[in-house]
């Protein structure tokens, strides 16, 4: 009997659902039904008009270094790629594991968005750039927008403390600062059922999260 009764308001839950799907498809069908030729057309030139804008965007996007993950040779160069590129993620680091883990998931996101360029930088061969932005433990991420500093991510520790966070942790810290769009150019929360979404990167046993400079 109370098995009947579950059903009974699973079966509700689902019409009520159904219902409301078909509600909003009637809308959006005579939603098109109300435009003419003209509206027609108006819409296609739209959509081609935005379509021709992101093209362009992304052309020059990757005419600046956009999409692949890359270290910045010099201090000097720092300043013209952050003057560029709206949005910078630079990650300062020196040769240790935690860094490493940071750079691995670092190369996929800059393949996933390539609205932002994605940069590292040797902070111990950098003392100047690393003291001016107070670059203390490394790795850390500068999140650069409009060529200023707007927000750091400091070792692991708003990664769960761990070496064992995922690509999708630290893309959702990047998205909620406003450095990369939340969906990207194809965003791994298009994916997240991908195995490529979730995994770690975690190949050692060396538990430091973080190091000092």
């Amino acid at each position: 009997m109370e098995n009947s009764k579950v059903q009974e308001i699973l079966e509700k839950q689902v019409l009520t659902v159904v219902k409301a799907v078909e509600d909003k498809i009637d809308e959006e069908i005579a939603a098109l039904d109300r435009l003419d030729n003209d509206d027609l057309e108006a819409l296609r030139e739209w959509r081609l008009q935005q379509m021709k804008k992101m093209l362009e965007k992304r052309s020059r996007w990757i005419g600046l270094g956009h999409g692949e993950y890359s270290e910045i040779p010099a201090e000097k160069d720092f300043f013209s790629i952050v003057k560029a590129s709206e949005r910078v993620v630079c990650h300062f680091y020196r040769e240790n594991w935690p860094c490493k883990v940071m750079d691995k998931h670092l190369s996929l996101l800059a393949k996933q968005h390539i609205e932002t360029r994605f940069v590292k930088i040797h902070a111990e061969k950098t003392p100047f750039l690393a003291e001016k932005l107070k670059i203390v433990v490394l790795p850390t991420l500068a999140l650069i927008k409009i060529a200023k500093v707007d927000d750091y991510v400091v070792g692991f520790d708003e990664l769960g403390g761990t070496d064992e966070f995922t690509t999708e942790d630290l893309e959702e810290r990047l998205a909620k600062a406003q450095v990369i769009f939340s969906e990207g150019e194809s965003s791994l929360h298009a994916s997240k059922s991908g195995t490529q979404t979730k995994r770690s990167v975690r190949q050692s046993s060396n538990p430091d999260s973080s190091d000092s400079d």
